[in-house]
């Protein structure tokens, strides 16, 4: 149903739409929507040879969006939301190409967020002639970017009676400007919840011919949706007709062709063999988590459970609706599921028949398992209110299994909940709380506002803030995603070292370090945390999935000498991105591209104040047991671990055991900072040195003054 009022235009900008070189428009879009200024800049050289696209060009950008010398905070007017594809982003004929990043100063860490996420925007965005956009400056009200890649013209409107939360405000705004043809249109919206808490999510939509649904993929951490609705942006829509396998202009499209079509019918052959993505997506992770005790349960206390095969793939395998189900056109991955015709039994839409998006792995694990929840229907629920309310799922369900422990620990009191029974498994409880988050009321509103705000908070109120401090996972602000670390020490820098916090996206290393024991030595670690991340942000300059690198191997992988790297889709994507651009690399050379934007961005984070040893800490829970009843749950293991130190513990309780045990992990974290900064090139307080960014290019001067400040 139409709800809006007469569109009003506020501003306006046109534009020639340019033919894309080599995967680059070799311009970006600055949008200021309090004072209304529209205006083109250019891509320098510069630019594509030291920060390619994507994550970098947003780096780049952001950096340049407020001097050097003025302190700005995420609702500063000077933030920008930033988001680019990247030069390999949006080619139909390889698997996975339909990525953007969005970045930010996020309202939970007060530095630099990335996050990648799907959908049809970021490709639709550079063939409408924008390798990137940056958004600046707070509306007066609300108001509509559009930008129309078929005309040439971008506008600032005002449309009064939109609705406000994304499963209803996409769909409108695809309606309105789509015409007959809605695949055209992608809309980027943040819902009701965005405004009223920290982590407020970006929904990203793409239409879907076969089920006539309009359909969202997620950036979710940081908060980039609080930013969004904090500047009074209620959607950007984007227009464009006539993507073809050729729209990048690629250098070399027979290579291009055929570096394609040899991935894409290795996924066909290989996927229904190994994991099966194409019909249960990312949910087969579940049971694999368990079996190595890796599913985080009640508050990451847990690594299993005998319910799990209640929220595993053979559940959502019957839920699931079958269809193909790529979030970008031609990736044969399709993990982008959906349950169909979903009846909502909470919440404002109560009752209603929903399309639910989802859900996939991290939601599974952290609005099911870590919350002591193992019911499929729930986690439907807690996936669609938080995708259309716009809050981060990882975030909401870490958050809610903090303050669940709490509330079973006696530490807060229905007093302080408002009356919520926070245990874990209260299905009715986690959904109100989650209400209260997107409606900024109750108890629900202070845990919106992230674990970090949590402890300070509770505080006040007298909770113990060591307590806190143990189980209470957060890392520099941002709320842990759904893996358990205790027994990874590689893993746990994973996350710890993370330039943005603990998101696994940088580097998952839990097999490689725990089941496989292939990272024995601190040096082989720190290697395997140098490599990892640097790969991983390489998908992440360039508009890519990173699923296709390692979900789907080659059958003779095991055999090859670093099978955990799958060699020879790194050498594929070598090759793809030469027929892309025409710059002629190897694997080595797309790592070096990668260590460039990720020293750039541990600088900003010196910048803004952090990005230096001590905001690397982690949570104890995050390297072993913090209570009793942890230690008891898995006593042979840790008392086998003792005896390998040659502790005698023949006469030891367990307060006594956790303390040494405690001690000896806490030394090896540390031990293993200072073996990854040197491999990075780094100082003891984590701080890169000069010499290190005059070999990666980056010795700018303004970047020089910010880490000499730090020496």
């Amino acid at each position: 149903m139409n709800t809006a009022g007469k569109m009003t235009k506020l501003a306006e900008f046109t534009y020639e739409v340019p033919t894309i070189e080599k995967g680059y428009a070799n311009q970006t879009l600055y949008v200021n929507v309090g004072t209304g200024e529209i205006k083109s800049k250019p891509v320098t050289r510069e630019m594509k040879d030291l920060f390619v696209g994507g994550r970098g060009f947003d780096l780049w950008l952001l950096w340049h969006a407020f001097p050097l010398d003025e302190k700005i905070d995420w609702d500063s007017p000077e933030n920008e939301i930033c988001i680019s594809s990247g030069p390999l982003g949006g080619t139909t004929n390889f698997p996975g190409s339909g990525k953007s990043i969005v970045a930010c100063i996020s309202p939970l860490t007060h530095m630099p967020i990335d996050s990648n996420v799907g959908g049809y925007f970021g490709p639709y965005l550079k063939f409408a002639g924008w390798d990137a956009l940056e958004i600046q400056g707070k509306a007066p009200q609300d108001v509509v970017i559009f930008i129309d890649g078929d005309q040439g013209l971008v506008q600032i409107l005002d449309i009064p009676g939109l609705p406000d939360d994304s499963h209803l405000l996409a769909r409108e705004l695809t309606d309105l400007f789509a015409g007959d043809n809605p695949k055209a249109v992608s809309v980027v919206s943040a819902g009701s919840g965005a405004d009223h808490s920290y982590f407020g999510c970006l929904n990203f939509s793409w239409y879907d011919p076969q089920r006539k649904a309009v359909r969202y993929k997620q950036a979710g951490r940081g908060g980039t949706g609080t930013v969004f609705r904090d500047k009074k942006v209620k959607a950007l829509v984007v227009k464009y007709t006539g993507v073809n396998p050729t729209s990048n202009n690629p250098a070399d499209p027979e290579l291009l062709k055929k570096i394609g079509m040899k991935h894409t019918r290795e996924i066909l052959e290989l996927d229904p063999k190994q994991n099966r993505m194409a019909v249960v997506g990312t949910t087969h992770l579940v049971p694999i988590m368990n079996d190595y005790d890796l599913l985080p349960t009640n508050n990451y206390r847990y690594g299993s459970h005998p319910h799990a095969q209640n929220i595993g793939e053979t559940t959502y395998e019957e839920m699931f609706d079958r269809g193909f189900d790529g979030c970008w056109r031609g990736c044969t991955v399709a993990c982008s599921h959906l349950i169909k015709n979903f009846t909502l039994q909470t919440g404002p839409y109560r009752g209603q028949t929903v399309y639910v998006d989802g859900p996939e792995y991290e939601t599974i694990a952290g609005c099911g398992s870590n919350c002591g929840i193992f019911d499929p229907e729930h986690i439907a629920e807690m996936n669609f209110y938080c995708d259309t309310y716009g809050l981060d799922t990882i975030s909401v369900g870490t958050a809610t299994a903090f303050v669940m422990e709490l509330y079973e620990m006696g530490l807060i009191d229905d007093d302080l909940t408002g009356g919520l029974e926070l245990t874990f498994g209260n299905r009715e409880a986690a959904l109100e709380l989650l209400h209260q988050m997107a409606q900024g009321r109750g108890f629900g509103r202070h845990v919106g506002r992230g674990i970090r705000y949590l402890k300070q908070y509770l505080a006040e109120k007298g909770v113990d803030p060591r307590i806190m401090q143990d189980i209470g996972m957060e890392a520099k602000g941002l709320e842990y995603s759904e893996y358990m670390t205790k027994e990874s020490l590689a893993q746990q820098g994973g996350y710890g070292l993370a330039l943005k916090g603990p998101q696994h996206d940088e580097a998952w290393l839990i097999f490689l370090d725990m089941v496989h024991g292939y990272l024995p030595t601190f040096e082989k670690k720190a290697e395997a945390l140098h490599w990892f991340p640097m790969w991983r942000t390489w998908f992440g300059l360039n508009g890519l999935c990173k699923l296709p690198w390692n979900d789907i191997v080659p059958e003779d992988n095991e055999q090859t000498e670093e099978p955990a790297k799958v060699m020879e889709h790194v050498r594929n994507y070598a090759v793809f991105f030469t027929a892309v651009t025409g710059r002629e690399v190897e694997p080595d050379d797309l790592i070096e591209m990668s260590e460039r934007v990720y020293n750039f961005q541990r600088v900003f984070n010196l910048r803004m104040g952090y990005g230096t040893r001590e905001h690397d800490a982690v949570p104890y829970r995050s390297m072993g047991p913090v209570t009793p009843d942890e230690y008891q749950s898995r006593q042979e293991r840790y008392d086998g671990q003792l005896r390998e130190l040659g502790v005698d513990i023949t006469d030891m309780g367990t307060e006594e055991k956790l303390a040494l045990l405690r001690r000896h992990r806490e030394e090896q974290y540390e031990k293993l900072m200072d073996a990854v900064y040197k491999r990075r090139g780094w100082t003891r307080n984590g701080v890169p040195t000069v010499e290190h960014l005059r070999h990666l290019g980056i010795d700018f001067e303004d970047v020089v003054s910010v880490v000499k400040a730090h020496q």
